[in-house]
């Protein structure tokens, strides 16, 4: 199986790089995990709505390059469903069974997700109605990823 990272900007401290290459140490024994940054369009202060859109399409485009046709792709979006760790262990577990081997999520920049990869996506996940910062968004996704297979296999992890 495959995880793909998928994140608008760059992480630059130590502290959140260090989580992420943790919990994707831990889940190279399950599966195969690739982070892919793609760079972050710069947003002037002030932007209109038209620009922010346009910025929003321009992120979309280089993320979207990088998913494969045959993906199942989760974006990450403050509108979508919430989970508990069992649900989302259970309905990974249920598109693996579909056949699925490649699964995708998505993080966008500051503005958000363009309607494009909200399109794209197959499922739309949301970890809270708050507003978390980007970085911290990709460790709590990889550590929840990390709880799904210990959850599928029955080994014991904290609560």
């Amino acid at each position: 199986m495959n995880i793909n990272l998928l994140a608008v900007g760059k992480l630059k401290e130590k502290y959140w790089t260090g989580a992420v290459d943790e919990y994707a140490k831990r889940l190279s024994s399950y599966c195969k995990v690739h982070v892919v940054e793609v760079p972050d369009e710069p947003t002037p202060d002030n932007a209109s709505a038209a620009q922010e859109e346009m910025i929003k399409k321009k992120e979309a485009d280089k993320l979207l390059a990088k998913v494969g046709e045959r993906d199942y792709v989760i974006a990450l979006a403050i509108e979508g469903k919430g989970l508990t760790s069992e649900d989302f262990a259970a309905h990974l577990d249920k598109m693996a069974l579909q056949g699925y081997s490649t699964f995708t999520f998505i993080i966008g920049g500051s503005l958000g997700l363009h309607e494009d990869v909200l399109k794209r996506a197959n499922y739309k996940l949301s970890f809270s109605k708050f507003t978390f910062p980007h970085q911290m968004v990709r460790v709590i996704l990889l550590e929840q990823v990390y709880r799904a297979f210990r959850i599928q296999r029955g080994e014991p992890y904290h609560k």
